[in-house]
């Protein structure tokens, strides 16, 4: 999934985006608050953790103009201001969480697939759809009680279809949720990526609706 960072301090920043992408996540890092703004309000993030002292624009400034935007993009406050009022009005503003540095980075991982899975209405990391389950944590999907090894790419894509199950993604959509800043992105990515998906799984477990894009049913059945 991918998610946006707004930290300030390098060595801080450059820390944590290493480490998450160690975890599976697609990282974009912003050092100010006016560019997590933008971003932000652009959309494609999963989740975003944000930094309070920010250059140009402080985080909670950041974090009210998002909420009277009405963008619902879950929130990880993480920042040295541990006073309980400094928590208080954070959370109040519209933080989904709110985390003192320093933080473990497993945990941060954690905190923040938790603020996703409730985005999409799920209670587990564990996603289940008929026969097929896909573990976030461990990053490990199965079908009928089978593992079955899929490349970064293709979990990802599986992990963002499952949870939005029943709607449909755009071959865009898909991409922004894929891929960070800086990679070069095939015309066929996501295409070549559901074709293998298909072969892995089930030819039927991805549906393309055409001129629209692609969708994995709920309570999916595969004979």
């Amino acid at each position: 999934m991918r998610i946006l960072l707004a930290e300030d301090d390098p060595m801080l920043g450059d820390g944590l985006r290493a480490g998450l992408r160690q975890l599976g996540f697609q990282v974009d890092w912003v050092r100010d608050g006016a560019a997590a703004e933008r971003e932000l309000i652009s959309g494609g993030y999963a989740a975003a953790v944000l930094d309070l002292g920010l250059p140009l624009k402080d985080g909670l400034d950041v974090l009210l103009t998002l909420r009277e935007r009405k963008n619902a993009t879950p929130v990880l406050v993480l920042t040295a201001r541990d006073g309980v009022p400094d928590r208080i009005r954070g959370l109040d503003l519209g933080a989904d969480d709110y985390v003192v540095k320093p933080v473990d980075l497993h945990e941060l991982g954690a905190r923040l697939r938790a603020l996703v899975r409730r985005a999409h209405g799920q209670l587990h990391d564990v996603l289940r759809n008929g026969p097929l389950l896909l573990d976030a944590a461990a990053r490990q999907v199965s079908l009928n009680g089978e593992t079955v090894p899929l490349s970064t790419r293709e979990f990802d894509l599986l992990h963002a279809l499952m949870l939005n199950a029943g709607r449909v993604m755009s071959r865009e959509q898909l991409e922004q949720q894929l891929y960070s800043w800086g990679y070069e992105v095939e015309s066929n990515a996501i295409e070549v990526h559901i074709h293998h998906l298909r072969r892995k799984l089930h030819a039927n477990v991805i549906q393309t609706v055409r001129g629209i894009g692609y969708t994995l049913m709920r309570d999916l059945e595969l004979a």
